[in-house]
């Protein structure tokens, strides 16, 4: 862990002194459309990045994290989907560098989180009127995560779902590889124990979210990536039908109730057990297994946000 600047010292020396790497994973959904957009925005805004790297082979994406980070940037900019941007979060954590984030992905649920504009260009004048902010991060067994971490079909539908499929349809892709995965999928049984009191529930889905967003919709309106506080739900129950139904309600509307008056598990740390034991999918990697302890990391991770984003 590096010693970090105050927030507002690591503020002004991006604005002043513009130095950052740029990072873009153009296999990502518009990545390859938009690298020298971004590229020619950057410097439109007075940014020289110090070097830029397209990305062809998402392989190899942590040997250029470490690359770009050996040049010590005040800020390094990611454009992709959640994936390359959560292997990005495991290199920044507990650095003195700011991620930026460009959403070029399908879903680009961390942006969202963070109340970032989705357009281009807007995105990245946040770089030159934002601020620094250290949000939390998600940690699942030993492994940093920024969003979610999930068990049931949504591990199924990760591994299923078409590239092809996702840059046509962008994040409708899910909820519909999700129809062809369910009629075969087995429901199980969760045990999330949190501050000593154990909840049971029959699902086929199970969330633990970190940040606000999830598929791209809004999971609840209360929820924040900054309040040390993880959230788990599940989708349907052990039902199909119902299951299906919540899907398809929230592909249509985006539409969720608050903490206080839906289904949520809140908690700092929460014990996740699976009967049977499952794969964990956590941030788009499926590593690790029930059981499973998950918990937050206050201010884990340095990001740069818009002027109005509660930073706590």
């Amino acid at each position: 862990m590096s010693e970090l600047r105050s927030k507002a010292d690591h503020t002004k020396a991006i604005r002043d002194l513009r130095r950052l790497v740029l990072v873009v994973n153009t296999r990502s959904r518009r990545g390859r459309h938009l690298y020298f957009e971004a590229l020619r925005i950057l410097r439109d805004e007075g940014f020289r990045p110090l070097r830029t790297f397209a990305v062809t082979d998402p392989t190899r994406l942590p040997e250029i994290f470490g690359e770009a980070l050996s040049l010590e940037p005040d800020l390094l900019v990611v454009g992709g989907g959640d994936g390359s941007l959560s292997e990005a979060v495991k290199h920044v954590a507990h650095r003195d560098v700011a991620l930026g984030v460009l959403p070029l992905g399908t879903t680009n649920n961390f942006a969202r989180s963070l109340g970032l504009p989705l357009d281009l260009g807007k995105a990245i004048k946040v770089f030159s009127v934002g601020k620094v902010a250290d949000i939390d991060l998600g940690v699942a067994g030993d492994r940093a995560f920024a969003n979610l971490a999930s068990f049931g079909v949504s591990v199924e539908v990760a591994g299923t779902v078409k590239p092809w499929l996702k840059r046509i349809l962008g994040r409708a892709a899910y909820p519909l590889t999700a129809l062809t995965v369910l009629p075969r999928h087995q429901a199980f049984r969760a045990f999330i124990t949190v501050d000593g009191r154990r909840h049971e529930l029959l699902t086929h889905q199970l969330n633990i979210a970190n940040g606000r967003y999830h598929g791209g919709w809004q999971i609840a309106k209360d929820i924040s990536i900054d309040n040390r506080r993880l959230v788990a739900y599940q989708l349907g129950s052990g039902r199909r039908l119902r299951l299906l139904a919540e899907t398809l309600v929230r592909a249509t509307t985006g539409r969720w109730r608050s903490l206080a008056g839906g289904p949520f598990v809140t908690g700092a740390e929460m014990l996740i057990e699976t009967d049977p034991p499952l794969p964990a999918d956590v941030d788009g990697e499926v590593r690790l297994r029930t059981p499973l302890t998950i918990r937050t990391e206050p201010n884990g991770l340095r990001v740069m946000v818009p002027p109005d984003f509660l930073d706590t």
